[in-house]
């Protein structure tokens, strides 16, 4: 018997190791999984870092930041399996969205264009809209920084970007300390049901498969444990297979409520898994089309061309230097040949190719895979640009940023 200890935030995106231990895949599997609770997307990496867990779930760019070393010393670091995409909602004050006057209804340029000249008059007037992000290297923060840029809002000057720990963002919309928030779900139903925030879009408006959470391990672990890491992910992946059907959700929602866990109403975090939201205190269910896909269409599979497209952001907004060596190690990071190694043979449809052109597909299309037929969804920027893993200079010059 294998075991695991793995890190992870109360956030609906954990569903699938908490899944894998509860409902009894990893024993089958010979896994045993401990689960260690945190605060903090800090708490969690340092937990890794020192070694009091084998394994993380993390935001992928915290993961990459570690291995890049880009704010202390370099953790080797690896990410086989992705735990998700999308998830993550915009929210705001209800003072806010009164100036604002329109909300999720809108698509997402129209919306970041009025949020932007709200902004604008706002600090005009000496006083900056503050947002809330999880962590400086999160894909909350980049896709934040893209849509408002994309929308005339500079994300430097216009508005001001602060760091708070999920858990905590609703008290701080209690607390009138933020304007606005990007986080996952459940804290954004938290600040709707308590009435201090409405939800106004979701990232999966910005990138409709936005790459987000991934499971990290040092790298010692990926070497010297690697049948029982291989054996880990087809946990996982049997998990996935369990929440993405529509008739799990309330059995999931009641496992993830637990304090153990999430601790708050398996009410809230239905919104989240099922992709229902309420966006405002007492206002009707809004469909949010893919807002967290757990499994298929590849959905755990570590894509290199988007760790390349979260790098891409990361040296857009002064985290990371533009150099060949930046991406190259950036793309290492994600590890597509475990990933496979751990699914082969067993009927998982596996894509043929580590890397693909980011944005470019508009609807269902199938791609080159083994094992089956793969099938995959929509992966449109909101702004309709693409992301070339074999041109990322060239991507990043159309923002400005030369070598």
């Amino acid at each position: 018997m294998s075991r695991f200890r793995i890190g992870f935030l109360p956030l609906v995106d954990c569903a699938l190791p908490v899944i894998a231990r509860e409902m009894g895949f990893a024993e089958r599997e010979g896994v045993t999984i401990d689960l260690v609770r945190d605060r903090t997307w800090a708490a969690v990496r340092d937990r890794l870092t020192y070694g009091q867990t084998d394994a993380a779930h993390l935001v992928a760019p915290l993961a990459m930041a570690m291995a890049l070393g880009l704010d202390r010393p370099a953790q080797a670091i690896g990410a086989p399996f992705m735990l998700g995409l999308n998830g993550n909602a915009i929210a705001v004050s209800q003072v806010l969205a009164e100036l604002l006057g329109i909300g999720i209804e809108a698509d997402a340029r129209s919306l970041g264009e009025r949020l932007a000249v709200v902004a604008k008059a706002s600090a005009a007037r000496g006083r900056r809209l503050r947002f809330a992000v999880v962590h400086r290297y999160s894909s909350h923060n980049y896709m934040l920084r893209y849509w408002l840029a994309a929308c005339g809002c500079d994300p430097d000057r216009d508005v001001e970007i602060c760091v708070i720990a999920p858990p905590l963002i609703a008290d701080a919309f209690a607390a009138g300390e933020i304007d606005g928030s990007v986080v996952g779900e459940p804290w954004n139903s938290l600040a709707v049901e308590r009435g201090d925030g409405v939800i106004i879009s979701a990232t999966s408006r910005i990138w409709s498969r936005g790459v987000e959470k991934l499971l990290g391990f040092r790298a010692e672990i990926l070497d010297e444990r690697r049948g029982e890491v291989e054996a880990l992910l087809r946990v996982l992946y049997a998990a996935g297979q369990f929440a993405a059907d529509p008739a799990h959700v309330e059995e999931v929602s009641n496992l993830l409520a637990r304090e153990d866990y999430i601790g708050l109403p398996a009410e809230l975090i239905a919104r989240g898994l099922s992709g229902r939201l309420i966006c405002g205190r007492g206002g009707q269910e809004v469909v949010v089309p893919d807002f967290l896909v757990l499994h298929g269409e590849a959905a755990s599979f570590p894509w290199r061309s988007q760790a390349m497209w979260l790098y891409s952001q990361m040296v857009r907004w002064g985290h990371a230097k533009p150099t060949q060596e930046g991406f190259a190690a950036a793309a290492a990071m994600f590890r597509p040949d475990i990933y496979r190694s751990a699914f082969a043979g067993t009927g998982a449809v596996l894509p043929g190719a580590s890397l693909k052109v980011e944005g470019a597909i508009s609807a269902p299309m199938g791609m080159g895979s083994h094992g089956g037929r793969l099938v995959m969804g929509p992966d449109r920027f909101f702004d309709g640009r693409l992301f070339d893993p074999d041109e990322p200079f060239a991507y990043l010059a159309e923002d400005g940023i030369t070598i």
